[in-house]
């Protein structure tokens, strides 16, 4: 697709793959009805790691959905929406810190094992979907963001296993605030990478070049 074409706002649909329209579909169904069952369990289970990965695949689903959305953009729009998407992504982050910082706070002691059968169900899905997107991590920054996503979420989920263990074995909430924080800080480097890449992008002198794959 020429520079020009995409400046005057021509739709770049079909240079994305019908695979990866399918793959964002699966993706955010998964992802809307993982968020009720953590919500449910983490409130259940006072586990602040479970709320967090709650809200962190409500923000998903959201973000599968805009870039099902953003498909349909000229290449320009698509990079305002990955710019959208990381603050969202850097909102989230601080949002957890919040969290993390008032369970610790409180001195609760969440139920291990249901942090930890969920997060194994949590690991399944995520797994799934990361399995599904790992050919398009490199594309442009909505395909960059997407992916990213989708890691993040499954290295959250080991995490919060991991965090399980710790709280059967010392019956104290530290490692649920521990886990939590963590994944604050991945998601918080996640955001700052996308938003550096679609400011890359959005610049003039790059709109007719490919987007450069930026490390997380």
């Amino acid at each position: 697709m020429s520079a020009s074409c995409c400046d005057s706002g021509c739709s770049t649909t079909k240079a994305i793959p019908p695979r990866y329209r399918r793959v964002l579909w699966i993706a955010l169904f998964a992802n809307l009805l993982m968020f009720g069952v953590e919500v449910v369990a983490g409130w259940g289970a006072d586990s602040a790691s479970l709320l967090a990965d709650a809200i962190d695949f409500l923000g998903d689903a959201a973000n599968y959905g805009l870039s099902l959305f953003a498909l349909t953009l000229a290449v320009t729009w698509r990079s305002r929406t990955a710019f959208a998407k990381g603050v969202t992504m850097g909102a989230f982050a601080l949002f957890v810190f919040g969290q993390a910082g008032w369970h610790l706070y409180q001195g609760s002691v969440p139920d291990a094992r249901v942090m930890g059968g969920i997060s194994v169900l949590a690991l399944l899905v995520n797994g799934g979907v990361a399995v599904m997107l790992y050919a398009y991590r490199t594309g442009d920054a909505n395909m960059r963001s997407v992916w990213l996503c989708s890691r993040n979420d499954a290295i959250g989920n080991i995490a919060v296993m991991i965090a399980a263990l710790g709280v059967f074995g010392s019956s104290s909430g530290w490692p649920d605030a521990l886990v939590a924080f963590g994944m604050a800080a991945l998601g918080l480097s996640s955001a700052i990478s996308i938003i550096r890449q679609a400011r890359m992008e959005l610049r003039p002198s790059t709109v007719a070049t490919s987007p450069a794959v930026i490390r997380s």
